[in-house]
């Protein structure tokens, strides 16, 4: 069992704890207002606070924030996440017209090389940011094999993100390490075709991979 910490409370934190609780961790959602009830989706042994507490007590924490406020958020809790392997999902985009994902906050950069830049004594590993959100703890739903992403500059951080997307069901062939943290811009970037998949087909599930 590993203590996981999910920052964000939305229809992405919520489906992450539900199967990762199920997998047997030890999962806590950590919102603004723990007082609030998390959106559905969280089920027991979850357990609701306060995101302070949520980088502190937690082994593991998954951003799963609006990626274009979380740098700020992140930083602020810079002393809970010290010694912390922090997994970031988001993208950082600033909203179209019509609320999908637009340009992007970090163009030639990445939100993850500015969290570690910002965290230097957290392991930050990129992965799950090419997906809709259902996929990502349902991989095996699509109808063919879709690729999970990983950047980050320390090895064994990237092992023990592999045992975690494990847990959600990623078989190891669906998994590619790109190398180090600056490779995350290249999969932030996918996020630039999201909106315009989303006009085509609506919210059906999805994921940018590589065909072979």
């Amino acid at each position: 069992m590993t203590s996981i910490g999910i920052l964000g409370a939305g229809r992405v934190g919520t489906h992450l704890a539900a199967k990762l609780s199920a997998a047997g961790h030890r999962v806590t959602l950590g919102v603004r207002n723990p007082t609030e009830t998390a959106s559905p989706g969280a089920v027991p042994p979850t357990t609701i606070a306060d995101q302070r507490t949520t980088a502190r007590t937690a082994d593991i924490v998954i951003n799963a924030t609006p990626g274009d406020t979380a740098l700020a958020r992140l930083t602020d809790l810079r002393a809970e996440l010290a010694g912390k392997l922090l997994v970031d999902i988001s993208n950082a985009t600033r909203d179209a017209d019509d609320g999908l994902p637009g340009e992007l906050c970090y163009p030639g950069s990445s939100l993850a090389e500015r969290l570690q830049a910002a965290l230097p004594d957290t392991r930050v590993v990129k992965t799950l940011n090419t997906m809709l959100f259902t996929v990502m703890t349902a991989p095996e739903t699509l109808a063919a094999p879709p690729t999970a992403y990983l950047s980050g500059d320390d090895p064994d951080a990237k092992r023990t993100v592999t045992g975690l997307l494990g847990d959600l069901g990623w078989q190891p062939a669906w998994i590619e390490d790109l190398g180090g943290i600056t490779t995350a811009r290249a999969t932030e970037a996918m996020v630039l075709v999201v909106p315009h998949v989303l006009r085509l087909h609506g919210f059906a599930p999805f994921a940018v991979s590589l065909a072979r």
